[in-house]
């Protein structure tokens, strides 16, 4: 079957969307990507809001969301925009809606546009599972259909526009007893809602399809695209953003993972990054992902065409399909799925491939007079006391040290790559795995006999080196590419792979040039992270280019951020866990207690639990379903009480929040899932 979930697979168009007047400031259709955030203070402190809201407007928001979670805040959104207006700004307010309907119908006749959770606006959650016959489901939506309907009419009404949001933590329990916990549940929800609006002839509508698993969110959008398509609805504006990131880095990466796959996909006419954080430090986040694509298409080379315009969703079985592109006829087929993860199947190659998790290779190439210390940047600890170096589970499988071999002997575990000439000069030494040009390999020449890598490009996989590469159990591809559309064209490769049966084990490769830590950061968590999630990818090899001035202290700093940030992917794309996950929410006015002071102090006790997923979630609006996939929770339901939860159980209900942090760890060591934290630091001789 065809699917046509964006506009091209290989050349950078971006989705034409109908245009939603929000306020003076129009979304989608021709205008560019928009910038969005939400306040953090109490919607009825008046004044506090008006002068977080500047802020926000001052540090790029475009968009200002405001909960309101009653009608007392909702009415107070009325005195919020006289203050705003007054002090000349007119940035277009959102309410942002919770089981309240009465709050959304009074809102909506106060602020420029309002958002709706289909999951809980007039449906349920209780965690209730429910058998539904046909008709009984048919009469459910009906009730609330009905109950929707006055809230479109007052819209509709007063020229205000609507985002219809579905949650992946918040699909109420009559989704989830027909859908289940599927990206289908969440499209089929926020769908339900837009059916009416259509039918009331209401159509300044955006939609969201948030997750803090980014493989769910991207799933999600992609087939919500597709689903508009084949209803024959309106191609509404996307609101983009992964629900519950996080803080600092890990939830850059893990908003760039996500928002960025869809940005690289031509989707998106809103972005709204979540981060922990006071909501100023969001906007230029979600400016810096959205600029990348200001001239993309203008910088981007030209990518050979596989069916730009389609993409060919095949199982094993089926047969090719004819399909055409805008100047040409071919056969071909596209050989991933969209809309669920499936990790391309490879051979096993040492340690790569195969059921491996996804490995991190480092560059050493160009850091002066390595030494044992060194290697701290990329994960693995000498003790010069000790002698000897210590596990880490941010340590490099590999590290590549070009033209000039390591002097010393590696810790167990960490394998070097050299350049082929070094290999050969060096006299073909097992311990040594050598790289090889896509020239080299070509040619015939000595090779390891257990691994060697092969540096390939789009370009360089011509009939005759798939075919060599199909037939060569030692081979591993690094796969690079110098196209400013980096990511689609490494895809694109790997379609090759795909299409001619070549099972290798592929290295992503990307250097980026001498850019900020910050840009570098999202970049790769765009490019790498991307095609993760598209199931592609057997490591990843990240590297910048610093200017030849830079010290040895400085080529340092950069390694450690290259090294976490590769671990960082890895993790924010569900490939391979190697640190603690905090889901954790944004804050808003409905926040019982101080996020941000709450998910350091949380983060400093538990940050040692690998593969440990720890939800923080300021308020019962934000608790057991946003953090859907979560192992704990810790979701404050008063002043100065916390829920604690296992999974979606709760299982403490009313925890003084001074003892709720040690009652979490101790229903960890409970459940066996706790470790006490090993001090690292390197003992004083006596």
């Amino acid at each position: 079957m065809n699917k046509t979930y964006c506009p091209s697979l290989t050349e950078y168009k971006r989705r034409l969307s109908r245009e939603v007047k929000i306020g003076d400031l129009p979304l989608g259709g021709l205008n560019p990507i928009r910038v969005q955030s939400m306040t953090t203070v109490d919607t009825m402190d008046t004044l506090g809001s008006v002068e977080q809201t500047l802020r926000m407007v001052e540090a790029g928001c475009e968009y200002v969301r405001i909960t309101a979670p009653s009608v007392k805040e909702a009415q107070n959104l009325l005195e919020i925009k006289k203050e705003l207006r007054k002090r000349g700004c007119t940035v277009p307010l959102i309410a942002d809606i919770h089981f309240t309907p009465n709050a959304a119908e009074l809102a909506a006749r106060i602020v420029e546009k309002v958002r709706v959770n289909p999951g809980n606006y007039a449906d349920k959650k209780k965690f209730d599972v429910i058998e539904y016959t046909d008709s009984s489901y048919a009469a459910e939506v009906e009730r609330i259909r009905e109950r929707f309907r006055p809230l479109v009419q007052i819209c509709k009404q007063y020229g205000t526009a609507m985002r219809i949001g579905t949650n992946h933590g918040s699909l109420s329990d009559r989704i989830l007893s027909r859908y289940g916990d599927t990206p289908l549940g969440m499209v089929e929800s926020a769908l339900e809602f837009l059916r009416l609006c259509e039918e009331e002839n209401y159509y300044d509508v955006v939609l969201s399809m948030k997750a803090s698993n980014t493989q769910v969110m991207v799933q999600a959008y992609r087939l919500l695209v597709q689903k508009l398509d084949e209803e024959g609805l309106q191609p509404y504006p996307l609101h983009l953003g992964v629900t519950e990131a996080g803080e600092a880095e890990d939830g850059r990466i893990k908003s760039a993972v996500g928002i960025g796959t869809l940005l690289e996909d031509g989707l998106g006419d809103t972005v709204r990054v979540s981060l922990t954080e006071a909501p100023e430090a969001e906007a230029p986040v979600a400016k810096a992902l959205i600029d990348r694509y200001t001239n993309r298409a203008q910088e981007a080379q030209p990518i050979p065409s596989v069916a730009s315009c389609w993409l060919s969703v095949v199982s094993e079985n089926d047969a090719p399909n004819e399909l055409t592109t805008d100047n040409q006829q071919l056969t071909t087929t596209i050989p991933i799925d969209p809309f669920q993860y499936h990790r391309r199947v490879t051979r096993e190659v040492l340690n790569l491939g195969g059921q491996n998790v996804p490995r991190v290779m480092a560059d050493l190439s160009r850091l002066p007079g390595l030494e044992y210390a060194d290697l701290r940047a990329v994960g693995h600890l000498y003790s010069a006391f000790l002698d000897k170096f210590q596990m880490n589970d941010l340590g490099a499988d590999y590290v590549y040290s070009g033209q000039r071999p390591i002097p010393f002997m590696l810790p167990n575990g960490l394998k070097e790559v050299v350049d082929y000439a070094a290999w050969l000069d060096a006299g073909q030494r097992p311990d040594h795995y050598p790289l090889l040009t896509a020239e080299e390999y070509a040619a015939a020449g000595p090779r390891h006999e257990e691994l060697n890598f092969v540096r390939q490009t789009l370009d360089s996989l011509t009939p005759a080196v798939l075919e060599q590469l199909r037939d060569d159990a030692t081979a591993v591809i690094i796969l690079a590419t110098d196209n400013a559309h980096a990511m689609p064209e490494i895809r694109r490769a790997f379609f090759e792979l795909l299409n001619h049966a070549v099972p290798n084990p592929v290295i992503i490769q990307r250097q980026y040039p001498a850019l900020s830590p910050e840009q570098t950061q999202l970049y790769a968590a765009t490019d790498v992270g991307g095609l993760l999630l598209d199931g592609l990818g057997d490591g990843v090899l990240l590297s910048t280019e610093l200017l030849p001035e830079r010290s040895k202290e400085e080529w340092l700093t950069t390694l450690d951020q290259l090294n976490q940030l590769s671990f960082g992917i890895l993790q924010a794309a569900r490939t391979r866990m190697s640190k603690t996950e905090y889901i954790s929410c944004p804050s808003c006015g409905r926040t019982l207690f101080d996020l941000q002071e709450t998910t350091a102090m949380i983060r400093k006790r538990t940050d040692h639990l690998k593969g440990v997923k720890i939800g923080i979630m300021g308020c019962i609006v934000n608790g057991p379903g946003e953090m859907a996939d979560a192992d704990y929770g810790y979701v404050g339901v008063g002043k100065g009480k916390i829920a604690l939860y296992r999974g979606q159980e709760v299982i403490k209900k009313s925890v003084p929040e001074e003892r709720a942090v040690d009652e979490l760890i101790e229903l960890m060591r409970e459940d066996g899932r706790w470790l006490e934290p090993v001090l690292l630091e390197e003992p004083v001789a006596g």
